[in-house]
């Protein structure tokens, strides 16, 4: 499967039933429209799936509850990104109750429908239009019950705010609590009911606050490492000090002298465990290990070629025309290459998991991006069903697609079923470091060129271990290639072709993607004697895109000069799987220390209908202040296996005086479903502040990211090289 053909998961959770076990949270559930909340149901509701995936049965994404309160189930887990919110409001709409009324039920496998994950930008592109579809159901249903009940005609009812009222006689009503309680809805609608027009909405699409901000902003909201269970043992796992390091011997003799720590040694696992942290930490720095080296001989000034000499032949992502009938057509070609360095997701939660036991059934709790998957994974290290593993994931400290994966929680299984106590893996920073995947190392090469009316006729792209994501050009070429060799996920595909392990990073293969494009516009606007706006719309025949790209220059308020103008001004747009945006910055560069400085920001997005406004601004500002790492200073040193970034005092992150002057503008579009916010904003940082320093000093860095040690080694190079600005700068030795 390529990285492109994914297929998303689901996202939210609340943290009440953290303290509940399955029976207790099932007498709490008292009669309500679930039909059962079974295991063995539950899996039957998830096979009766829709062409997406999803259940078709509106019972596995909802239940009235006798309170009248709605409780809303869905795979998808909270990190952040707001959809504990936006999901809600999609179900109230719908149902035609008040936000207020909702209660988030998230990445809990024992009571929600099946998904694959919570990544990508799809929680709301593909969760929601089930979701709505099983409300407006529901609601149908109700009103069914509700003129059953009332003696009357549906015709004459009307629903609000979770009643069912006599259009004429609203005084004469009953409420869906009053329908629901006690029963069984075994009632579904042949004919599916549509969902209601964008402009009959009161509650979709307008500004909405975080439902989980008081519990986060207090501390009440709960994570994998808030988990204590009675008995429970925290863990600490001896870990090599390289990648690919072998261990040789150890001597657990002094660790073993401290009082009641257990010590478990199972194939290539060492652990230590003990009922408190930081004796479990002592007890592990007790034990003396000895590994045999890495075999890796690669850094972070070899990488590039290696990449490029262990490719495999490139497969095609998308093509058209004849390359040689476009260079053909060209009066100007261009050749340049772009790279980018290994990035860590570095999220603010670790890695965490508990697990507890009993007999052939075990219960998680875990920071992870897929509940489900977990669950598999877990059922089969411990040898159990599927369902009687239940994985309940409360709030969780960021992924980035870090969290994918879930490496601890498979730990904590092993341990906990081998010490027969409740288990807690929580990896420290270090570990975090150095067991998380990162985001590929990657290398694009481009060759284009331009006809004598300034029209791109060929676009020859070359891309080695980014993923194409994002690499189709959206420009008007009529004559191109895009080559992937090798994606972003597990190791490139080439089985060693990565010193350590690699995965999806925020906006995966897009951020390198577009530098690399974006980047190479700019290049050929120049060649071209236009200014960079102009030269794109000049190449543009999508309409949409077009639009957007308008509506950012309108809020930048500042005319664009060919390059470079010496205003430190710059342009970049992504198509992110059908969000449509146009970034443009403001910079401001010291030449003497090589720092660049980001005053202002505006990012136009169209992410087609807009469910929570006020959600999606949060989301593009927090791209854009992301983004700032990875362009500016993220890069994961390493030598020999090892990583020589253990922590934040080294690897540096953005802080909250870097942060430029953020504008957003949100470009209506409700006519398209809605598309992803979580990441398409971050992917264009990389370019337009490229494309702005070499506005602002006629200098282009062509490596990621953007260091005061590159920028001043190539404004030493320019110095010594008179003409061609538009040349590749080669690779600078890290230091």
């Amino acid at each position: 499967m390529k990285d492109d053909e994914y297929i998303p998961f689901n996202e939210e959770k609340g943290t009440e039933s953290i303290k509940l076990d399955r029976r207790e949270f099932l007498k709490l559930l008292g009669g309500g429209i679930i039909i059962s909340f079974s295991v063995g149901d539950l899996f039957a509701l998830q096979q009766r799936r829709r062409g997406s995936g999803y259940p078709e049965d509106f019972n596995a994404y909802l239940r009235i509850g006798e309170d009248g309160r709605i409780s809303c189930f869905t795979g998808k887990i909270e990190m952040g990104q707001g959809i504990i919110t936006s999901l809600a409001q999609m179900l109230a709409e719908e149902l035609d109750v008040s936000l207020n009324k909702v209660d988030m039920v998230m990445g809990d496998t024992a009571l929600c429908p099946w998904d694959a994950g919570t990544f990508g930008s799809r929680s709301t592109k593909y969760f929601g239009p089930p979701l709505r579809q099983a409300a407006a159901e529901a609601r149908a249903v109700m009103i069914q019950l509700a003129a059953e009940h009332l003696r009357t005609s549906q015709e004459n009812l009307t629903a609000k705010d979770g009643m069912i009222l006599m259009r004429k006689n609203p005084e004469i009503k009953v409420s869906y609590a009053q329908l629901a309680k006690g029963k069984k809805i075994e009632r579904h609608l042949e004919k599916k009911p549509q969902i209601k027009h964008y402009s009959k909405h009161t509650i979709s699409g307008k500004p909405a606050d975080r439902s989980d901000g008081r519990q986060k902003v207090t501390g009440e909201a709960k994570f994998a490492g808030d988990i204590r269970l009675p008995g429970m043992l925290f863990a600490r796992i001896l870990r090599p000090p390289a990648h690919g390091a072998k261990l040789k011997n150890v001597d657990t003799s002094a660790a073993e002298r401290i009082k009641d720590i257990q010590i478990i040694r199972d194939n290539d696992m060492i652990a230590v465990l003990h009922r408190h942290r930081d004796v479990a930490d002592k007890a592990l720095g007790l034990i003396k290990a000895q590994f045999e080296p890495s075999t890796s001989k690669l850094d972070n000034t070899t990488i590039f070629n290696h990449l490029k000499d262990t490719a495999s032949d490139g497969s095609a992502v998308t093509e058209a025309g004849n390359l040689d009938a476009g260079k053909g057509l060209a009066s100007k070609t261009f050749e340049k290459a772009y790279f980018n360095h290994y990035v860590a997701h570095a999220p603010s939660e670790n890695h965490t998991a508990v697990v507890k036991i009993e007999g052939d059934k075990a219960t998680v709790w875990a920071s992870t991006q897929a509940p489900f998957r977990a669950q598999g994974e877990i059922a089969r290290v411990l040898g159990f069903p599927s369902q009687n593993v239940r994985v309940i994931t409360p709030f969780v400290g960021c992924g980035f697609g870090g969290k994918n994966q879930g490496p601890q929680i498979v730990e904590a299984a092993r341990l906990a079923k081998l010490s027969g106590k409740p288990v807690q893996v929580a990896w420290s920073r270090k570990e975090e470091f150095f067991y998380d995947t990162f985001r590929p190392a990657a290398v694009i090469e481009i060759k284009s060129g331009l006809s004598s009316s300034n029209q791109i006729v060929f676009w020859d792209y070359h891309n080695y271990f980014a993923g194409s994501r994002s690499s189709q050009p959206f420009y008007n070429i009529p004559h191109h290639r895009v080559l992937s060799y090798g994606g972003w996920g597990g190791r490139g595909g080439g089985g060693s072709v990565h010193p350590f392990g690699v995965g999806a990073w925020r906006g995966p293969g897009s951020n390198t993607n577009v530098f690399a494009i974006e980047s190479h516009i700019d290049v050929m606007a120049e060649a071209a004697g236009m200014d960079p706006l102009e030269f794109r719309l000049h190449n543009l025949t999508d309409d949409r895109m077009k639009r957007v790209l308008r509506a950012a220059a309108k809020k930048f308020g500042h005319s664009f000069s060919k390059a470079p103008s010496g205003k430190g001004y710059g342009i970049a747009c992504t198509d992110y799987l059908g969000t449509y945006l146009a970034t443009m910055a403001e910079v401001n560069v010291d030449k003497r220390t090589g720092e660049i400085r980001v005053d202002r920001v505006v990012c136009a997005q169209d992410t087609g209908e807009v469910i929570n406004p006020e959600g999606v601004r949060m989301q593009i500002e927090g791209c854009i202040t992301m983004g700032l790492g990875y362009c500016l200073t993220e890069e994961i040193r390493f030598k020999d296996g090892r990583i020589l970034d253990e922590n934040f005092d080294t690897y540096e992150i953005p802080r909250f005086s870097w942060l430029p002057k953020i504008e957003t503008v949100l470009v209506d579009n409700p006519e398209m479903p809605p598309q992803g916010c979580g990441e398409p904003a971050i992917t264009s940082m990389g370019a337009v502040i490229a494309n702005a320093v070499y506005d602002a000093i006629g200098v282009r860095l062509f490596v990621l990211p953007m260091t005061p040690a590159r920028l001043k080694e190539a404004l030493k190079k320019e110095q010594n090289v008179a003409g061609d600005k538009n040349r590749s700068i080669p690779l600078p030795t890290i230091s």
